[in-house]
């Protein structure tokens, strides 16, 4: 049963530039965990700067802890920036590797999809074919969505990464 609070829940995108230290992604993730809030994904990367990384979290909640959480995190003392690229425009970007079923008569409409999303093969054998696609993640829930009704057998989907727009 949804209780009445779940209308204030929505998915938010915190980026979070830290110094490149031990044990900074644990205690940033524990945050988060100490309050409820799985994390709906994960990116870490490399900046243009040797000892700073960013990390893009994308987790759901409502107002009120985020910015509790977001508080929390300019407190600790590896963390450099925290940014709310929620409501901000943004260039998003996520990458999936997704394995289907590829019946010979099924082989040419696959393909099409896969051609509509720009996706790459990434490896094909006489009973599957593996397409990878990188793209806005709701182009990527798109693609998902269409390569179900084949049969998808394993699917691998990375974190979305966000920079704000100039």
């Amino acid at each position: 049963m949804a209780s009445s609070n779940d209308k204030h829940i929505k998915q938010y995108v915190i980026s979070v530039k830290v110094e490149n230290r031990f044990g900074v992604l644990a205690r940033v993730a524990g945050l988060f965990s100490a309050r409820g809030y799985n994390i709906d994904s994960l990116a870490v990367s490399a900046t243009e700067q040797d000892d700073v990384s960013i990390m893009t979290i994308v987790v759901r909640g409502d107002d009120r802890v985020i910015e509790q959480v977001k508080k929390q995190l300019n407190k600790l003392i590896d963390i450099i920036k925290v940014s709310d690229h929620t409501e901000l425009p943004t260039v998003e970007r996520e990458f999936v590797l997704l394995k289907v079923n590829a019946l010979p008569s099924k082989r040419a409409e696959i393909y099409q999809l896969g051609e509509i999303f720009k996706a790459d093969i990434a490896d094909i054998s006489h009973k599957t074919i593996t397409l990878g696609v990188k793209g806005e993640p709701e182009n990527i829930d798109t693609f998902i969505e269409l390569m179900r009704p084949y049969g998808i057998k394993e699917l691998m989907r990375t974190g979305r990464v966000s920079l704000l727009k100039e």
